[in-house]
């Protein structure tokens, strides 16, 4: 009876911890490298990007672009904070592209990050129409970029989204990436970069710096004049500043 029993507890175990085995430590490493970076991407995204259509749909008249300025910043800010530790806290294609190239992102992992950011995007800004009144939803185009309405503006629009988002990726880079630079207050800087971003640029390309962000908005609300814009001014910017840093 004795040995049954202790046959038993060598096989069940008996409530101690036990070493795992080679495939269970493959399994978690597989799961924490590769997948669960991915659903934090798409967490993170859809955070961000819900509270910022949202400051949009509700942004009163009388504060201009302060108010998506500080929603933006603000709330990067804090999930980057909560789940950076677990993906990097990109939540922006462009952010990931200049990170994958000074090495702080395998290549394997930018076209995954890519597509859960978008997918986040998407998420982020559906959950946003769902919770506003139908009238301040489309009077605020859902939160789409609207700024630029003619050619003439294009120019402007495309060089201040090239430049701005070469200040967040470079808070990014320097703050949370490099070795020699980077610091616990990270998280702050990015957002500042966002809110500086927005109050500086707001009214000349909307101050995007973040391809997710635009996408999800076009989606939802189908609007997609000048949509490009928002695609290739982040993109240029987060690639220039992963070949400077580089």
């Amino acid at each position: 009876m004795s040995g049954e029993r202790a046959m038993c507890e060598l096989e069940f175990g008996n409530g101690k911890a036990r070493e795992p085995s080679v495939g269970g430590r493959w399994q978690a490493s597989w799961y924490e490298r590769l997948v669960q970076p991915c659903l934090v991407e798409l967490l993170g995204s859809t955070l961000f990007i819900f509270i910022g259509c949202l400051s949009v749909i509700e942004n009163g008249m009388d504060t201009g672009v302060l108010q998506p300025a500080l929603a933006h910043g603000l709330a990067l800010g804090l999930v980057i904070a909560t789940l950076g530790n677990i993906s990097g806290g990109h939540f922006n294609p462009a952010v990931s592209l200049a990170a994958m190239l000074i090495g702080g992102l395998n290549l394997v992992m930018l076209l995954p990050y890519w597509v859960s950011q978008l997918l986040g995007g998407l998420l982020g800004a559906a959950l946003a129409k769902v919770v506003s009144p139908k009238e301040r939803f489309w009077n605020a185009s859902g939160a789409a970029f609207v700024t630029v309405q003619e050619q003439g503006q294009v120019a402007g629009a495309l060089v201040a989204e090239i430049i701005l988002t070469m200040l967040l990726a470079l808070a990014v880079c320097m703050g949370a990436i490099n070795e020699k630079t980077k610091g616990p207050l990270a998280p702050f800087s990015i957002g500042f970069a966002v809110t500086v971003g927005i109050l500086a640029g707001g009214t000349v390309s909307g101050g995007c710096m973040n391809p997710a962000r635009a996408f999800g908005p076009a989606v939802v609300a189908g609007h997609w004049d000048f949509h490009w814009i928002y695609w290739l001014g982040p993109l240029l910017g987060g690639l220039l500043v992963g070949l400077l840093i580089r």
